[in-house]
């Protein structure tokens, strides 16, 4: 169980998601796109790291937070345009979390470690920034990649799954495998294994 502050802190980054004007229908009725998504990389944490810290709880949370107030066309359609937009996005998204854990009465530690978490420091070395790279990558194959790979030819989904893959630890691919998927997902996801 979360102590109040820590859960004041989720509920305040839930009602920023809840303001995301994009809306994602589960069950027939609307949520904002960003209430979603981050309750699905809180249930990946759950599967992930079942006995995760508060800071990675709050980090998990708020990996996205306020994203859709930078959309992507706001820089350049270009591969140093995306690079860029993802590297402020992640600057942006740690500076407000932290801000939401002070206000909080986090200590500055805390609302550090959190802010450290979301722009992914020390990943492969930190074992929670490991973490919540895993659950973003089981996130994307769960939730967008069947959409994704239509929109793109097969060579450029290859790649990406090679580095998505990459990127994730031992447990992130145990946990990908078991991802139901349909049959052409299936097959891309066994030639990118294949090259990796």
């Amino acid at each position: 169980m979360l102590e109040d502050k820590y859960q004041m802190t989720l509920d305040q980054i839930d009602e920023a998601h809840a303001q995301d004007p994009k809306k994602h229908v589960v069950d027939s009725r609307e949520i904002p796109y960003e209430l979603w998504y981050s309750e699905k990389m809180t249930k990946y944490l759950s599967k992930r790291c079942p006995s995760a810290s508060p800071s990675l709880q709050i980090a998990i949370r708020a990996q996205h937070l306020r994203r859709w107030e930078v959309p992507r066309d706001s820089y350049p359609m270009t591969k140093p345009g995306y690079h860029a937009w993802r590297t402020y996005l992640k600057k942006r998204q740690a500076d407000l979390a932290s801000r939401i854990c002070l206000d909080n009465s986090l200590s500055e530690d805390e609302a550090e470690r959190v802010a450290c978490l979301i722009r992914k420091e020390d990943l492969k070395q930190d074992e929670e920034t490991q973490a919540l790279e895993d659950v973003a990558c089981l996130v994307f194959l769960d939730d967008q990649f069947e959409d994704f790979e239509k929109q793109h030819d097969e060579a450029k989904i290859v790649t990406i799954l090679r580095k998505t893959w990459v990127k994730m630890s031992d447990k992130g691919h145990e946990l990908a495998l078991e991802i139901p998927m349909s049959e052409r997902c299936k097959d891309l996801v066994v030639k990118a294994l294949s090259e990796v």
